[in-house]
């Protein structure tokens, strides 16, 4: 049962009932209180003191009340504060439960909500940004290129489950200078990110062709690319390295939401667009997708997708790495 407390109207009613010497529990009865409550006002007025005294004592003693603030030891702060440096989250920190943590997620959030130790939620990864329902993308679309998204789901039932399938995108730098490739392997959310300087056809295909051509032959089963004209030169791909490529509708960017979302942690991790990718370093583009393959993940049952990636190789292609 929750409890109510007086209000200002009853604690002056109270007061003039004192005034006029009626008993307490009449007063109570009237205003439809616990005798105990207002027998505390009244006790309170015999005393000496005002009603006005009654109401500012009342308010200092609910400042009191309720639960006390969490304090974490430095041990535990430093910890959170060094794992936020790596890119993890609150959620991260305390599932992948590496040290204990003497408060739950959702309180380490609030901290982090409050500025409490210096935590600032603008550390955290972006939540990202919708776009309308009914948002069609436009740029720099060649129309459909190859099959379907659709026959992906015929040719691969289990694709949800199955290690091997990709998907793949360009991110370009500041005005639209630059870019590098990325691709996401689905079951491990592995990034692979590849440094190509250029978003045009035949410098996606150089760089994804040499990638390939390092990894086993169908370790890979599927790639599945948006409709950019970069990726005009898809048949190549496939039939050299006998590898499935599918892709998304145009315009619908969400049928490759896994790819889409790590790209935008791409831009926070260092790959701003305000950049111009053209003479990016390499050694920065691998220091990245290390960087990012080792966070853990809450859907990776806070196992990193490094861990996961190379719990899915055979032993002859841990042999051949």
């Amino acid at each position: 049962m929750t409890y109510k407390h007086l209000t200002t109207r009853e604690l002056t009613l109270i007061a003039d009932f004192h005034r006029q010497d009626i008993k307490a529990y009449l007063a109570a009865k009237l205003l439809k209180r616990s005798t105990e409550t207002v027998y505390r006002v009244y006790r309170f007025l015999n005393t000496g003191k005002t009603i006005t005294q009654y109401l500012k004592q009342y308010q200092r003693n609910k400042r009191r009340c309720g639960r006390k603030p969490i304090t974490l030891p430095n041990a535990e702060v430093d910890y959170i504060t060094n794992q936020i440096r790596k890119g993890w989250t609150p959620d991260t920190i305390i599932g992948r439960n590496e040290m204990n943590i003497s408060c739950s997620m959702r309180t380490l959030y609030r901290m982090f909500e409050r500025g409490q130790y210096g935590f600032a939620v603008s550390q955290l990864p972006m939540k990202g940004q919708r776009h309308p329902n009914g948002y069609v993308e436009h740029r720099g679309k060649a129309g459909q290129l190859g099959r379907s998204i659709y026959q992906r789901y015929q040719d691969f039932p289990d694709y949800q489950h199955e290690f091997g399938h990709l998907e793949a995108d360009t991110v370009q730098g500041k005005a639209h200078h630059g870019a590098v490739m990325t691709l996401v392997e689905r079951k491990s959310k592995l990034e692979i990110v590849l440094n190509v300087h250029y978003k045009t056809a035949e410098s996606v295909n150089y760089h994804l062709d040499q990638w390939l051509s390092k990894m086993p032959r169908h370790l890979f089963k599927s790639i599945t690319f948006d409709n950019g004209k970069e990726f005009a030169g898809w048949r190549e791909i496939a039939n050299k390295h006998d590898i499935q490529t599918y892709f998304a509708e145009v315009g619908a960017p969400n049928q490759r939401g896994l790819n889409e979302n790590t790209n935008g942690l791409l831009h926070r991790d260092g790959l701003s667009k305000r950049k111009d990718f053209r003479n990016l370093p390499d050694e920065l583009v691998t220091q990245l997708m290390s960087y990012r393959n080792r966070i853990p993940r809450k859907s990776l049952h806070y196992r990193t997708p490094l861990e996961v990636f190379i719990e899915n190789l055979t032993d002859a292609q841990l042999v051949y790495f």
